[in-house]
């Protein structure tokens, strides 16, 4: 069984993008790893991902593809066993992962279900369009449906933005709305245009998100390729305190019993197919 990674980034160190790391860690799940994205203008349209993601996928040898973003990382625990289940599951399309997002080191959520991985030996017309930014795997137009699909027990650890300043982040979610508003004529959730606007929205959002870090791990217990790069968090990193938002917005009762209940869910749901 061969396997192969496809993922993107552009201008990663001025974005402070933990590209370094994420390679590292892919090296030691694929066979082949597709970087994309180094040449995307500053000014995008929005569907360009999908065309960059899709001719990774076709460009690619492996009998699995795992579409990695370059903040997405695999316990080193887990590689092996990612790798078995793989196997195990070679008759199906594709597989689904639990999502831990991280804002600052020491606490996470249990974010979403993503399928990442697809099976292209078995499955060689998937493409990767579906969805709000188009990068979903598909099949004659639909997206994969979950709840056929196995569920695999190997959290992708997600460090959202965390080693970017207040600039970088404004800076990029501007972009992003500004891309958002030429594919849809509106801003939505993102704000606006300027650097002021996309980063006031994107941090009230933020503040709604964290009430779902409930579940608390060391710094010792993240994958080994990141371990060190999270003891280096600087005050000015989104980080070191998520700008203040983990010492201000506490959990309800209501978002530990909802977030255990998704958590346990999952891991019931990982030993049926």
């Amino acid at each position: 069984m061969k396997i192969s990674i496809v993922t993107s980034y552009t201008n990663p160190e001025e974005r402070r993008d933990p590209w370094r790391e994420a390679i590292s860690c892919f090296e030691d799940i694929a066979d082949e790893i597709i970087v994309v994205g180094k040449n995307i203008p500053y000014e995008f349209e929005w569907g360009i991902w999908n065309k960059e993601f899709q001719k990774a996928f076709d460009d690619s040898s492996g009998d699995w593809v795992i579409r990695m973003d370059i903040d997405y990382f695999v316990h080193e625990k887990q590689i092996q066993k990612l790798k078995n289940n793989l196997i195990k599951y070679k008759e199906y399309p594709g597989v689904v992962f639990p999502q831990y997002q991280f804002f600052v080191p020491t606490k996470y959520s249990y974010h979403t279900n993503l399928c990442l991985a697809v099976n292209k030996t078995k499955f060689p017309d998937i493409k990767l369009n579906g969805g709000t930014d188009k990068i979903l795997p598909t099949i004659n137009n639909k997206i994969l449906n979950f709840k056929k699909l196995p569920w695999l027990d190997v959290p992708i650890w997600q460090y959202d933005g965390i080693f970017r300043t207040k600039n970088i982040i404004a800076e990029d979610r501007a972009r992003f709305a500004r891309a958002w508003h030429r594919y849809s004529n509106n801003y939505d959730k993102r704000g606006g245009p300027t650097k002021e606007l996309a980063y006031d929205a994107w941090f009230n959002f933020q503040k709604t998100r964290f009430k779902n870090h409930i579940f608390n791990v060391n710094i010792q217990d993240h994958p080994k390729y990141i371990k060190e790069r999270l003891k280096d968090l600087k005050e000015n990193q989104f980080g070191y305190s998520a700008f203040g938002i983990a010492e201000s917005v506490s959990p309800s009762i209501f978002d530990y019993l909802k977030s255990y209940k998704n958590k346990s869910f999952f891991k019931i749901k990982s030993k049926i197919v």
